[in-house]
């Protein structure tokens, strides 16, 4: 167990990540391939990034040299996910700028606590200096380009819908109504959040405040940094919800005016719970949780549990077909053209001028 121990000016300077934190999606994403659990929720992933990690001859590369530098174990070492200010909201490169520039001795001894708990093999000793670590560097930037970069929009998606959670949690609450809706693997006991951890310990923010980052590929246990005189940060898992089984193809189950309807009450501010949805369509909650089971299934929308209630935003997809529908509507010709138009052309099949989406 974790205990993160809060003061008021603590409170006051906790915030949740803007955008995903691309180095700790490296390291989540490398422990998924380090165990079983949770391979249901990353089942795609896993067969896609496993044949192009061997199509580009990098499967051989993560085996010997990224894996053990990221050991799923209660230990690796921090100057691999940096945590300075405005390093991971500022992208990948901040980040490998950031690993580059760690001093030295601390590369060291920070190896030497990987080398402790884990066991590491000889040449990481060499890390230290700046040309290894440049290679290092290449590297991840190669795994990430394959593992984590092509599956970005749906990151991205999975983020916004926590953030849209967080945020309503923070008008209902404040910042602890906030720290109290973060998920099952945390629990808001004030002024202490107890967090399920790999190891026994305390983490006192003495004013520093705490970023808060969702992630994609972390599973289950939350992460933090193990010198607790670097920046807090506390990395946690984003919910993954089974995938609707569809009895139809997902694009040809969208034809329809409820669930259209269902996209755009999701499309409004911070997402829509089923209740709110229900109301606006005129329809019943339980028709909404189908509706939107089919919408996730298409990749349209994500559905993320807010207190007692589902919330649902959409996919950068899902907003890009809304956004199309928007330009095809206002394109459309006047009614008496439109007859005319429709008088001189044969009939179009079924699914003629709807979108494909590609999904991740």
């Amino acid at each position: 167990m974790l205990r993160i121990h809060f003061t008021d000016a603590d409170l006051a300077t906790t915030r949740v990540a803007t955008a995903p934190d691309e180095l700790w999606e490296v390291a989540a994403s490398l422990h998924r391939f380090q165990t079983r659990a949770g391979r249901w929720a990353y089942a795609e992933w896993y067969r896609t990034t496993h044949a192009r990690l061997r199509e580009r001859q990098l499967d051989r590369t993560v085996r010997e040299v990224l894996l053990p530098l990221f050991p799923r174990a209660r230990y690796f070492p921090d100057f691999l996910t940096p945590s300075r200010p405005n390093c991971a909201d500022q992208g990948l490169d901040a980040g490998l700028d950031a690993i580059m520039s760690t001093p030295a001795d601390r590369v060291s001894h920070e190896l030497a606590l990987l080398d402790q708990t884990v066991g590491a093999p000889a040449w990481v000793r060499r890390l230290t200096g700046t040309q290894e670590r440049r290679d290092l560097v290449a590297t991840i930037r190669a795994y990430h380009a394959v593992a984590v970069r092509p599956f970005a929009d749906q990151i991205h998606a999975h983020l916004e819908a926590k953030r849209s959670s967080s945020c309503r949690h923070l008008l209902d609450g404040g910042v602890q109504g906030m720290l109290a809706g973060l998920g099952p693997t945390m629990r808001w006991e004030p002024p202490v959040l107890h967090v399920r951890y790999a190891a026994d310990r305390d983490l006192h923010l003495g004013g520093r405040g705490i970023r808060l980052v969702p992630s994609y590929f972390c599973w289950d246990n939350p992460v933090s940094l193990a010198d607790p005189q670097l920046p807090p940060v506390l990395f946690y898992p984003l919910l993954h919800e089974p995938a609707a089984t569809a009895l139809t193809t997902p694009l040809t189950a969208l034809l329809g005016r409820t669930r259209a309807t269902v996209l755009r009450v999701a499309a409004s501010g911070a997402g829509a719970t089923t209740g709110e949805i229900a109301r606006a369509a005129g329809i019943s909650p339980s028709s909404v949780s189908k509706h939107a089971g089919v919408l996730r299934g298409a990749g349209l929308l994500i559905s993320s549990r807010h207190g007692g209630n589902v919330l649902h935003t959409l996919t950068p997809a899902g907003a890009s077909m809304l956004r199309a529908d928007d330009r095809a509507s206002t394109a459309a010709p006047r009614p008496a053209a439109a007859a005319q138009d429709a008088r001189s052309r044969s009939r179009l099949p079924s699914d003629a001028g709807v979108l494909p989406v590609h999904g991740v």
